[in-house]
């Protein structure tokens, strides 16, 4: 049986989300429907992606009897209204990253999930890349011994995106491409808390942060470092470093396709889509699709890659790495 998915906005990443469940078997993934807040954008959406219901409605979609699952595609502020919507009417959920705009927000939803006894993962893609499911092998067989030290980056002129220096529309580095950067982290030490934070930053003119720099000290004497930008380009690569040698990802850290290992690189490509993508590497979004279908078959309500506890983890993290920095949301004074 396929498992049957219901698209949640008909914006750039949902579209690559879609095109990416075409590298995977008919058989396995099929999208049942999509939802726009206006009708002809959903159908629009439908006929590109050959998907037979529109809705030009989320309720509507989240009356859908057929749908197995939702993947939600709807900008940062309206991730908490749009999870609950759906997990009320008893549908399970991946939502996209970030996944709230704080670490409050992020309780309602996992509370929200557990009450409704739906399935729900945040949608860190990144972790499910082969690359990095070999990372985690890797660090688990001791091949760079204890790890000591993490560096990741992320840094991009975000000049045709201007949802990502307004504030009401949940933008800022951090959130948007940061997390990346801090969910490496949090993979390689394992979803360990850090026992300290340190981050200075430049905001832009919007109050948004433009730059950021964060120290985290883990336990054992072990460190990460990671630079957010969405003013400058950075070189985008991570970095960990071990008593025993080294892990390098030598380039665009977020979707991975080469890993350099103690010298020696190798290649870990992604599927080649059907249709253009609006960002790099898209169709790895299989792998977190994959996942969820994955859990769906095992009746699990989380994913073990991406847990409850790794989301509320970088929540809580972002929330004391803005706090640092001094960009506060209207979520953050509700």
């Amino acid at each position: 049986m396929a498992t049957k998915w219901g698209i949640c906005s008909a914006g750039k990443i949902s579209h690559d989300f879609t095109v990416a469940l075409k590298t995977l078997p008919a058989g396995e993934h099929q999208v049942v429907a999509v939802a726009a807040r206006q009708l002809e954008h959903a159908e629009e959406f439908a006929k590109k992606h050959n998907i037979s219901r529109a809705y030009g409605s989320y309720e509507e979609l989240a009356r859908d009897p057929d749908i197995d699952v939702v993947y939600i595609g709807v900008i940062n502020p309206y991730h908490l209204s749009t999870c609950q919507l759906f997990m009320n009417a008893k549908k399970n959920v991946l939502c996209e990253k970030p996944l709230a705009m704080n670490s409050k927000e992020v309780k309602e939803i996992l509370t929200s999930a557990k009450r409704n006894e739906v399935f729900f993962m945040e949608a860190v893609w990144t972790r499910f890349f082969p690359a990095s499911v070999e990372i985690k092998r890797l660090l688990a067989q001791g091949e760079v011994g204890e790890v000591k030290m993490v560096r990741s980056e992320f840094g991009a002129p975000l000049k045709d995106v201007p949802r990502s220096v307004q504030k009401e529309l949940g933008g800022g580095a951090m959130l948007d491409i940061g997390v990346y950067c801090l969910q490496f982290i949090c993979m390689v030490y394992n979803g360990e808390k850090p026992e300290c934070i340190q981050a200075t930053g430049v905001l832009h003119e919007t109050g948004v942060d433009e730059t950021v720099v964060v120290t985290l000290k883990f336990s054992r004497n072990r460190l990460a470092v990671f630079t957010c930008s969405s003013g400058i380009q950075l070189p985008n690569d991570a970095i960990i470093v071990g008593t025993k040698g080294s892990i390098t990802i030598p380039t665009h850290m977020w979707c991975p396709t080469s890993l350099v290992v103690n010298g020696k690189e190798t290649q870990y490509p992604v599927p080649e889509p059907h249709l253009p993508l609006n960002f790099l590497n898209s169709t790895g979004m299989r792998y977190e699709a994959e996942e969820v279908r994955q859990c769906l078959l095992k009746g699990l309500k989380e994913s073990a890659v991406v847990s409850h506890a790794d989301s509320l983890l970088l929540a809580e993290v972002e929330d004391e790495i803005r706090r640092q920095v001094g960009v506060v949301y209207s979520q953050d004074c509700q």
